[in-house]
């Protein structure tokens, strides 16, 4: 990609930041519009970026408005079509590219890992990169979370021609990647505002299968349910937690660890411990190491990385555990994750109350799967329910936090306005906490952890 500027409409999400990253490392000017200044708009302008919160093109420095041969727009689907910004790069005949067409022509050039799910695919991109990173073998990676081992959504190697990447299926985007290894997790329906139907939204997995090179590999969970359309030459493997080509045996949880042997159809390393010990990432390690072991990393390294494994932040992320608390945030945000996370979490505390505050995002989803939010949320000892998150899209009458609200059965539940969340937190009695969310939940923690700190009086 020749050109010398970079602009990012949306720079502050967390898949567009990695790449206004990976061209700042390249020397490249790089620039970009968000709606809001955040932690991570911050970092970027920290590493050299120009980043503004108001949609004017006024404001914008020459260099990425007068030479249109020279300057590459990306944009997220997440930004409307009439968008300011948007709209003066178009009718001026700048090159425009979706966020996932510019990472696809990164991987073409590459041996790409590409992690596609509805849910659990930043978990084993950031697993599979960690495993490749700290071994002989090491790799480049496009991660959609902050993996807290190296505090970035990137990582750059100069030895390495492997990419791992996550393959968002929203707005199809995954498509335009072309995959050396496929993993995929799972494909409960989302996104039905984009797809329409539950077979749309399954047969965009089979059309990203059939995306895998010649002699590529395919690692996908067992039961999923996609008919891999692969060339001849692919190599098409299952996994899970204790079944399919690779899966885990002799699992051992207590002592807040969690240990197994990783099984495959070559061999058994034994003795594995979870750097994250949290149940469901039994299965996410599993997928990780088999993508991991493909590309040549050795048993003693794959046990070594698992061990170190520090997560990335918002997925399983302890922000304090102690005696007299523990507090938990984490991305869930559709109903299977949720029920997978919630699982996970008092499999780890059987013994605790376990609360949860949810915040659903978008309308659209809300709408679509109220009565699975219910239930899975009805997994909850306690549950705190928040107004929708509405993201991009405008509301939808009849449409709010109350209709999962009416299906959930805890025996203890409210509803709760964001701006009262920290006055009820301050009265209620809390064991274990969990913040559930994909929207603006996480500008909450702080708060909520010093709150819970003098609470309890933890000082650690």
């Amino acid at each position: 990609m020749n050109y010398e500027s970079v602009y990012f409409i949306g720079i502050g999400g967390i898949g567009m930041s990695n790449l206004a990253r990976y061209f700042l490392s390249k020397g490249k000017r790089v620039g970009g519009y968000d709606r809001t200044e955040t932690p991570l708009t911050q970092a970027l302008q920290k590493e050299g970026a120009f980043v503004h919160y108001e949609d004017d093109v006024q404001a914008l420095p020459a260099a990425f408005t007068n030479d249109k041969e020279k300057t590459l727009v990306v944009y997220t689907p997440a930004v409307p079509a009439t968008h300011g910004e948007l709209v003066f790069f178009s009718e001026q005949g700048f090159t425009i590219m979706k966020r996932a067409q510019v990472l696809g022509e990164i991987t073409k050039t590459s041996d790409a890992i590409c992690v596609a799910g509805t849910h659990g695919k930043t978990t084993v991109s950031s697993m599979t990169a960690h495993l490749l990173r700290q071994s002989h073998v090491d790799c480049n990676a496009f991660l959609g979370g902050i993996l807290k081992n190296y505090d970035s959504n990137l990582l750059l190697s100069d030895k390495s021609n492997i990419t791992v990447a996550e393959a968002d299926e929203y707005d199809r985007s995954f498509h335009w990647l072309r995959p050396w290894i496929a993993i995929i997790t799972s494909a409960d329906p989302d996104h039905l505002d984009i797809y329409g139907t539950e077979e749309a939204y399954r047969e965009s997995f089979e059309k990203f299968t059939s995306l895998i090179r010649p002699h590529g590999s395919l690692i996908m969970k067992k039961g999923v349910p996609v008919t891999p359309q692969v060339d001849e030459t692919v190599t098409v493997m299952t996994y899970g937690e204790e079944e399919g080509d690779y899966h885990a045996e002799n699992i051992r949880i207590g002592g807040g660890e969690i240990r197994f042997d990783f099984v495959s159809p070559e061999k058994k390393i034994t003795d594995i411990l979870l750097g994250v010990p949290v149940k469901i990432n039994i299965e996410n390690a599993v997928a990780a190491i088999a993508a991991a072991m493909r590309c040549g990393v050795t048993d003693e390294e794959i046990r070594h990385a698992m061990r170190t494994f520090g997560g990335a932040k918002r997925r399983f992320d302890f922000h304090i555990k102690s005696q007299e608390i523990v507090f938990i945030d984490d991305y869930a945000h559709h109903p299977q994750e949720l029920s997978a996370a919630i699982h996970s979490i008092k499999a780890l505390y059987p013994d605790r109350k376990v609360t949860g505050i949810f915040q659903p995002h978008l309308y659209t989803r809300t709408r679509d799967f109220a009565d699975d939010f219910g239930h899975s949320l009805s997994q909850l000892d306690d549950v705190i329910l928040l107004d929708i998150y509405p993201a991009r899209e405008e509301p939808i009458p009849g449409v709010s936090s109350q209709i999962i609200y009416d299906e959930i059965t805890s025996p203890e539940k409210v509803l709760c306005r964001k701006e009262e969340l920290l006055e009820l937190l301050r009265h209620k009695p809390l064991e274990v906490l969990v913040t559930f969310g994909a929207g603006d939940i996480d500008r909450l923690l702080p708060d909520i952890e010093n709150l819970l700190r003098k609470k309890y009086g933890v000082n650690d």
